[in-house]
C-alpha cells in the first residue's frame, strides 16, 4: 500500500535529488520529454551504470517513474507538476551569487 509523504519528507527527498548536478540535469532533461536510459547516458556523457544509479535515486525519491515500452524502459517525471516546480526553482535562484557557497557546505560544495 502506498503512503503519501509528509510535506517534510517530500521536501527532503526533493532536496536530496537536487543535491547532485547529474540528477539535476536528468530532471531537467526529463522535464523536456520522457527518455530511454541509453539516450540519457549519451546526452549527459556518462556511463550507463552511473546513470542507472542516479535514476534509481530519483525513483526512490519518487520524482521519476520507469515506464515499460516493449522490451525497453522509458523514464519520465512522476508528476507533471515537478516540471513546473523545477521552472519555479530555476527562476528563484537566478538572483543567487554564483561565487557563494552554502555556509554548511562540505568540501564538495554540498549542503
Amino acid at each position: 500500500m502506498l503512503k503519501l509523504a509528509t510535506d517534510l519528507d517530500a521536501l527532503t527527498r526533493f532536496g536530496r535529488a537536487l543535491a547532485d548536478p547529474i540528477r539535476c540535469t536528468l530532471l531537467l532533461e526529463l522535464r523536456e520529454a520522457p527518455a530511454h536510459p541509453a539516450d540519457l547516458a549519451d546526452r549527459l556523457g556518462i556511463s550507463r551504470t552511473r546513470l542507472s544509479n542516479h535514476l534509481a535515486c530519483l525513483r526512490d525519491c519518487g520524482l521519476v517513474v520507469a515506464v515499460p515500452v516493449g522490451r525497453r524502459t522509458r523514464y519520465e517525471l512522476a508528476d507533471p507538476r515537478l516540471g513546473h516546480a523545477l521552472d519555479d526553482l530555476r527562476a528563484a535562484v537566478v538572483a543567487v551569487e554564483t561565487d557563494r557557497n552554502c555556509p554548511d557546505a562540505d568540501e564538495n560544495g554540498c549542503c
